[in-house]
């Protein structure tokens, strides 16, 4: 199908940028994994002799799994045209590859929920791994390169829109740095969880058909086999706080990369940040002048739609009514849309990065312009000196005026204070009264 036909622009306008992903979540991907944990189950039940699977058969199932193509994936949609269910339809084409004795083992005493807590979950980790995680690495790095480049360039910090105290553009860019890299980190690390127990969570149909079997130590050494933390207690669904645990991770990600392409966004529409004129690209269809920061407005986009989604999932994940209802199957089915708006995002952010380049002359301009910045400065030293009512005294001189240079000898020059205090007040300027910052990088 032509991209021009899609209705989600992930497969249409943005196919090029998600292709990717769907290796992990895409339908394809979810039988797949399906295949394998059925697999996996089989291989586990015959350890125990429950099922005599020879070393053919063996074979034979590692091979379906390891030659699983798109064409094999529509066979099982084939099935499922008939009988309306997913994993029956897994279960139905495996039972093709064994013998009919081997065969009525497969999907012994689960429920479909056995393997779809496993499978999403197994989806969910190699996507992360694979494609969300390094762009989010190359995103630190590119900050961190940045920070390093311009450590040493003071520039004026705003708080509330207005103009507070210096500060360096290389440390603004170290703290987007730091709080990227901390979640980051918490995704690389993070551990989903699983459960294999049966219709309603307590081993009825398995207890019942072999009751000497421990079948608690059975699922938990399959779970955790996985890498899996293993979830005892349950109802038909594994509970997905831990599910939820990991998207609110990527909701505090896109929130930082939220900040960061406002704050660019600002700093470009100041003239802190020159655009890259890229050859042929039009920034209007009116306007020729316009080069546009639209790496940063589609991150944006993108971010504020992955955050949306997110925040539905987290609505409606947790309940499921009694032992299991349906209605957390759509949602979870979309866990690829939440990657892949991200995942737009955190490319489109870094290329913003590497198209932009500060102007050097505009922010040490705009710093120097207004030097009642340093005022901060001035009422801290007049208290340290046990002047009374400091602050009021310098607010009631400043508050609401541009000083110049001079404006600000002039105030230190009507101080009743020390020589030698003056002296050091006057040495102090935008470019110099930068605190600690370079001890912070």
């Amino acid at each position: 199908m032509s991209m021009l036909l899609a209705i989600s622009p992930i497969d249409g306008r943005y196919k090029e940028k998600t292709t990717e992903l769907s290796e992990f979540v895409s339908e394809y991907a979810l039988i797949k994994a399906r295949l394998g944990v059925e697999i996996k189950y089989l291989f586990a039940l015959s350890k125990l002799g429950i099922v005599d699977l020879s070393s053919s058969e063996k074979s034979k199932l590692l091979k379906v799994l390891e030659e699983f193509d798109l064409k094999e994936a529509e066979k099982i949609k084939k099935i499922e045209d008939q009988t309306h269910h997913d994993v029956k339809a897994v279960e139905i084409y495996l039972r093709s590859v064994l013998s009919s004795k081997s065969s009525e083992m497969i999907h012994f005493g689960l429920t479909s929920e056995d393997i779809n807590n496993l499978s999403y979950r197994i989806m969910l980790r190699s996507a992360s791994d694979e494609t969300i995680v390094p762009p989010l690495e190359d995103l630190t790095n590119k900050l961190l390169e940045l920070a390093k480049s311009y450590k040493g360039v003071p520039m004026l910090a705003r708080t509330h829109g207005q103009p507070a105290v210096p500060t360096t553009l290389g440390k603004e860019m170290a703290v987007f740095a730091s709080r990227l890299r901390r979640e980051r980190n918490k995704l690389k690390d993070f551990e989903f969880s699983g459960k294999l127990n049966g219709a309603v969570g307590n081993y009825n149909a398995l207890y019942f058909a072999y009751p000497k079997i421990n079948w608690i130590k059975f699922s938990q050494k399959l779970v955790e086999s996985l890498d899996f933390r293993f979830n005892p207690l349950t109802t038909q669904v594994n509970p997905p706080e831990d599910i939820i645990e990991y998207f609110q991770t990527i909701q505090r990600i896109n929130g930082i990369l939220l900040d960061l392409n406002q704050d660019f966004w600002r700093y470009i529409s100041d003239g802190w940040f020159v655009l890259e004129s890229r050859t042929g690209q039009v920034g209007s269809s009116t306007m020729p002048q316009k080069i546009n920061p639209i790496d940063f407005e589609n991150s944006e986009g993108n971010l504020e739609i992955a955050n949306g989604l997110i925040e539905v999932l987290e609505r409606k994940l947790p309940l499921s009514r009694l032992q299991r209802d349906l209605s957390g199957s759509t949602i979870i089915r979309n866990l690829g849309v939440i990657l892949a708006h991200s995942l737009i995002s955190y490319n489109g952010t870094h290329d913003g990065l590497s198209k932009i380049t500060p102007n050097l002359l505009k922010i040490k301009d705009d710093l120097n312009s207004d030097w009642s910045i340093l005022t901060e400065a001035l009422q801290t030293v007049l208290r340290k000196e046990g002047k009374k009512d400091a602050y009021l005294s310098i607010m009631k001189s400043v508050k609401g005026k541009k000083l110049s240079r001079e404006d600000w000898l002039g105030l230190i020059n009507e101080l009743s204070v020390k020589e030698s205090v003056k002296d050091e007040l006057r040495k102090v300027t935008p470019e110099t009264y930068l605190g600690l910052t370079k001890e912070l990088l």
